[in-house]
């Protein structure tokens, strides 16, 4: 495939998830008696995964996130020259997804994007359970690491064919299951960013943190998997 359309199939891809799992959180979420819930948001996180990658994962490869690519990069599986081209569109297609959303969501008298939160990340007092930097800090590298080595497994030659997605997109969701209470759950830069640049405060000053930690944690699993777990011809 030419770069052209790896590329914007990344940003169709990011844009929904952003679309689907941030959108849950902010429209659907808010309602006490019809709201979806942490469950919902988490499983509307994994369905945006499984949807896209069926969808346009055999023209980029469905990446839909930093730490994917730069875990993916580590891993062995993606050439270091299309990482920067890939990122910047995957944040692009975040940041369009977080307008849409802040449109959508502009529609309801009294809604406020920052007294809200915007489905942000964020820790400390910003946390949804209250849990500190450090516990976000464990969690986000944790889990993000996992994400990568079920990825690298669930599309290694000797995986099933054509189980990938559904692998991949159970993991997302169990992951938010697991660290939205922590950090409302990134694993994913370009995700934390889109919405961030909508909150405007403090979403943006804890930003670092979810830029910084998954993509150490990609790496992480990239290199796990590289190094203990593929085999090799």
């Amino acid at each position: 495939m030419s770069m052209s359309k790896r590329l914007a199939a990344e940003f169709f891809g990011t844009f929904w998830l952003v679309t689907g799992g941030c959108g849950s959180a902010v429209l659907a979420a808010a309602f006490p008696d019809l709201g979806i819930g942490f469950a919902g948001v988490a499983l509307a996180f994994g369905l945006t995964v499984v949807t896209m990658v069926y969808a346009v994962g055999h023209i980029s490869g469905g990446h839909f996130n930093p730490a994917v690519t730069v875990g993916l990069c580590a891993g062995g599986r993606f050439p270091a020259r299309d990482v920067i081209p890939y990122v910047v569109v995957q944040v692009v297609g975040a940041i369009a997804a977080a307008a849409v959303l802040y449109v959508i969501a502009s529609g309801k008298a009294g809604f406020d994007a920052s007294a809200s939160g915007f489905a942000s990340n964020g820790f400390g007092a910003h946390s949804p359970g209250g849990y500190s930097m450090h516990a976000a800090i464990v969690c986000e590298l944790v889990m993000t690491a996992f994400f990568l080595i079920v990825i690298h497994g669930a599309t290694d030659k000797r995986a099933p064919a054509g189980f990938a997605g559904i692998a991949i997109g159970l993991t997302l969701t169990l992951i938010h299951l697991i660290s939205i209470p922590v950090t409302n759950t990134s694993v994913n830069p370009a995700r934390s960013t889109g919405v961030a640049l909508f909150q405007g405060g403090w979403a943006i000053e804890q930003l670092w943190l979810f830029w910084l930690v998954p993509l150490i944690g990609g790496a992480i699993g990239g290199l796990i998997y590289r190094h203990l777990l593929e085999t090799r011809d």
